[in-house]
């Protein structure tokens, strides 16, 4: 396939992606901040790992970070999006791996936060989000990125969990969130990339599921979430790590979607948007960021696949007793 090489697209604006990143934490008085406000933790995690990828995480304050993210942990283990809020398994892994871009986290106690998402499993091997029960198999794949990470895995039924991801396969390869749902790419990434941790990649059909992945690419060079559906940036991470996880990357065009997600850079203010000309947020910065991390893009530091990590993160977990 073409190379990513950037001397014939534009050029990533890192500098200015690390000062946008920066400046958005402190307007906490913005419309975007107060918005936002119930998922800070989500936001901490996608702007501090695009530091992380960018080489810049020593421009934050490890302790304030760390001390803020601490209160919002509740006495279940559970950790909520921000001060003051309810406790949610989507929360309690963007704080784990908050900790782990650190290298903190043993300043958990790493048995009550294990305990607080191993008891979100269902008698069906699924995973609801919180004790109001909502189901859906990103809560799997967050249940188990977490464990993983932490290294409790043998505290939840793997199989159980496992069959519930494999009854979501749809006919055409893909995944939906609950059995019969429609095959979405987040779903796919979320069900993918728990299987690679659980080392189960043999339940998916892999030249199938790569067929429906690349068919995202559109001519512009971006991709899609379903068909009929409009670019995204966001699925710059969603579609490419399901398609390396599955050893297909090689079906789409890399230097088409490299020169996409330069497009929709803000190259005044810094900050990525989900199409060009549209306007930046923290979301689409991480997920452009990380894509071209996927995509072998010069001066980003390569990410984990699978647990949305930079890799020498997910190296020293692994590796440490």
């Amino acid at each position: 396939m073409s190379s990513t090489s950037s001397s014939q697209m534009g050029q990533l604006v890192a500098d200015k992606h690390v000062r946008y990143i920066l400046m958005a934490e402190k307007k906490k008085e913005s419309f975007e901040s107060v918005v936002m406000d119930h998922l800070r933790m989500n936001g901490a995690y996608w702007g501090l790992t695009t530091l992380d990828l960018l080489d810049k995480l020593g421009c934050v304050s490890e302790d304030e970070v760390v001390s803020w993210l601490m209160t919002c942990q509740h006495e279940s283990g559970g950790f909520a999006g921000n001060t003051g809020h309810d406790p949610h398994i989507l929360y309690t892994l963007s704080a784990v791996q908050i900790l782990a871009l650190f290298d903190k986290i043993n300043i958990l106690d790493i048995g009550k936060v294990s305990s607080y998402v191993a008891k979100l499993q269902n008698e069906d091997g699924s995973f609801s989000g919180d004790m109001w029960g909502e189901i859906d198999t990103r809560f799997s794949y967050i249940a188990i990125c977490c464990l993983s990470i932490l290294k409790c895995l043998d505290k939840i039924n793997v199989e159980k969990a496992v069959e519930y991801i494999v009854s979501c396969k749809n006919l055409d390869g893909g995944f939906g969130c609950t059995p019969g749902a429609e095959s979405h790419a987040g779903q796919i990434f979320c069900c993918v990339g728990a299987l690679a941790i659980t080392g189960s990649l043999h339940h998916v059909d892999k030249d199938l599921l790569g067929w429906w992945l690349c068919e995202r690419q559109l001519k512009g060079g971006g991709l899609n979430g379903r068909p009929e559906k409009l670019a995204d940036v966001c699925y710059s991470w969603w579609v490419l790590s399901s398609l390396i996880m599955i050893d297909r990357v090689h079906w789409i065009d890399k230097a088409k979607l490299v020169k996409f997600i330069l497009d929709c850079q803000d190259l005044e203010n810094g900050g990525i948007s989900d199409r060009p000309d549209d306007a930046v947020d923290i979301f689409h910065t991480y997920f452009g960021v990380a894509g071209l991390s996927l995509l072998e893009y010069p001066g980003v530091k390569v990410i984990d696949p699978a647990y949305a990590l930079p890799v020498d993160v997910v190296n020293r977990i692994i590796f440490t007793k």
